[in-house]
């Protein structure tokens, strides 16, 4: 999987905004002030893993499904999964994960947050 596109697409969505992890090397993403995406990359800057809040359900479906997909790499197993780059989900694939990733964190906020961001 080719994760160039990754930052564009997410930073598109109402409300996103990103920081860097630097002494982990990931670049966060929010909506809300909640994180619901890192992309994790190594000393080279070569991303190996996108991690994302799910719904634990959905996680643990996901993860049966695809084997590229891992409980959360240093992040809590039940909320977080990890997608490994190098692997082989199609870009469809991941952009459908990232959605419900972003869905997940928005629909957590206030209703007066949610308001905020669609009218922002």
């Amino acid at each position: 999987m080719n994760c160039d596109w990754v930052d564009e697409y997410l930073l598109k969505k109402r409300g996103v905004t990103k920081d860097l992890q630097a002494e982990w090397n990931w670049e966060r993403y929010y909506v809300g002030g909640k994180m619901f995406a890192a992309v994790c990359s190594d000393n080279d800057n070569k991303p190996y893993y996108i991690t994302l809040k799910l719904d634990p359900l959905e996680g643990e479906i996901l993860r049966k499904q695809y084997e590229d997909v891992i409980p959360g790499y240093y992040m809590n197993k039940t909320h977080w999964n990890s997608i490994k780059v190098n692997g082989n989900l199609a870009d469809d694939t991941v952009r459908d994960i990232l959605d419900h990733s972003y869905d997940v964190a928005f629909g957590s906020l206030t209703k007066k947050k949610q308001k905020e961001i669609l009218e922002g």
